[in-house]
């Protein structure tokens, strides 16, 4: 791949053309609001110049909702050898394309999975995709060297090639994304007229509850409205899993023993069942989940913290495989967890304390 269109420079959009464009591809950008894809131009991203002639892949990183609008009108105008899209459905746009009567040999739908709660093209970085799923969505009718082009995307962008059905793959991410995010949602709408000292107390596990409900509700209308159908199907599983909850909770305030033993099980087969879902998630690289001991760590909020207690847990020979900061309410201070091997913990401690750091039991 020499060239590529990328129209679109949102968050999306505009890290693909940052990935693209480091690797010595030649990226054009194009955006309905073209101080945005001057913007783009402006990171490093590409030329907000139109291209000369056609170019070798076309990408569409537009919201669901226009992605066939798009997609149609640039295979219109042959502005590409290839054309992808990159948005979060499937299933629905490439129907629409359908419809059209278009010849979509040339068509291949894709989605990285990645992103982040904040959009637009500040918000990109080259390394957004970096070891994250990029699905991918041939058919029979996919021309091998579309398919080739996509690859190559997907490698210069450093992320992992996943082939799925279009439709299976709206369920999947109804499940693993979409449905969490209303989830997210509700949880936070129950703090926005809660009492202030209610809020106060919030730690890092409602933190990391809604830390996905910041996103832009406008971004999100367009993708849900995209896949309704299986989200709504996901939340009315989790409504029969509520009411079941409600219920036993209900019974645990009943003076019947037997009420309150009937309530205690119902809980614990959610909480059980929540535990063998959660075990399934993917751990460190998309390996299977492993079970780290923790270090907590006090520290001040001031500059370089963090890059000290890094460098000092080098010098134990210690590899920090994953980190959660917890802040304290009301003080400049913080708590920080490093994630490190069962075997590691006990070096990590002593080698930490040697050097000053005050390390919680």
């Amino acid at each position: 791949m020499r060239t590529a269109l990328v129209i679109g420079t949102g968050l999306i959009g505009t890290s693909a053309a940052l990935a693209l464009s480091q690797r010595g591809v030649t990226v054009h950008l194009v955006d309905h609001d073209p101080e945005q894809a001057r913007t783009a131009a402006a990171l490093g991203a590409g030329t907000d110049g139109p291209p000369e002639g056609p170019v070798d892949l076309a990408i569409v990183a537009a919201p669901p909702a226009h992605v066939a609008r798009v997609l149609a009108d640039a295979m219109e105008r042959g502005v590409a050898r290839g054309y992808i899209d990159v948005a979060s459905v499937k299933g629905g746009p490439r129907r629409e394309l359908e419809q059209c009567g278009l010849d979509l040999s040339a068509y291949i739908g894709t989605h990285p999975m990645s992103g982040r709660e904040k959009s637009g093209p500040l918000a990109a970085g080259a390394d957004l995709f970096e070891g994250r799923p990029w699905v991918l969505t041939p058919t029979r009718d996919t021309d091998t060297e579309v398919l080739n082009l996509a690859l190559e995307l997907v490698s210069h962008c450093r992320a992992v090639p996943v082939v799925m059905d279009a439709d299976a793959h709206d369920r999947a991410v109804a499940l693993v994304s979409h449905m969490p995010h209303l989830v997210a949602g509700m949880v936070a709408a129950r703090l926005e007229h809660a009492e202030e000292a209610a809020v106060r107390l919030c730690g890092q596990g409602i933190r990391d509850v809604t830390r996905i409900a910041a996103s832009d509700p406008r971004m999100w209308i367009d993708i849900l409205s995209a896949n309704p159908g299986p989200v709504a199907d996901l939340l009315t599983d989790i409504g029969s899993d509520l009411e079941e909850t409600v219920r036993a909770l209900r019974a645990l305030q009943s003076s019947d023993e037997d009420k309150r033993r009937e309530g205690s099980t119902g809980i614990e087969d959610v909480l059980r069942r929540g535990n063998a879902g959660q075990v399934r998630v993917p751990g460190k690289h998309g390996s299977a989940p492993r079970a780290y001991e923790i270090v907590a760590v006090l520290i001040d909020d001031q500059p370089g913290q963090l890059a000290r207690i890094f460098a000092d847990a080098g010098r134990a020979g210690v590899n920090i495989e994953d980190v959660r900061i917890e802040h304290a309410t009301g003080q400049q201070a913080g708590l920080v967890q490093l994630m490190v091997e069962p075997q590691a913990a006990p070096v990590l401690t002593a080698g930490l304390r040697e050097r000053g750091w005050s390390v919680r039991q």
